[in-house]
């Protein structure tokens, strides 16, 4: 599986971006898709999270302000991020799990700053 994602940029505190994540097979066939991120000096941790049973999850420090959802028919989960905060400056990074095998897209950068 193949993982790409896009979106990433430099917003203002209090501002809005939408991250791109696409798979090269059918994300129906995905039982698990997610977003971590990692800031500088930091461990990765996870964002956003759902399974095709119909689970979605959150941490803590995005309730509220971030949406995971997908497209099917266009192979695509999405992060929606409002209310950005400079301590959401990280690269994200878009996963799946499939076959018992954890994979990775390539990182895309959040910077929020003023």
């Amino acid at each position: 599986v193949q993982l790409q994602a896009s979106g990433g940029g430099l917003v203002q505190p209090g501002g809005s971006l939408r991250l791109s994540c696409v798979a090269s097979r059918p994300i129906s066939a995905i039982p698990v898709m997610g977003w971590y991120r990692q800031a500088p000096g930091k461990e990765r941790v996870v964002v956003a999270s759902f399974t095709n049973g119909g689970s979605t999850r959150y941490s803590d420090s995005v309730k509220g302000r971030f949406t995971i959802s997908r497209d099917n028919d266009k192979n695509t989960v999405y992060l929606q991020m409002n209310d950005l905060k400079p301590e959401d400056t990280a690269v994200y990074y878009c996963t799946g799990k499939y076959d018992l095998r954890d994979y990775w897209g390539m990182g895309t950068q959040v910077t929020v700053s003023s």
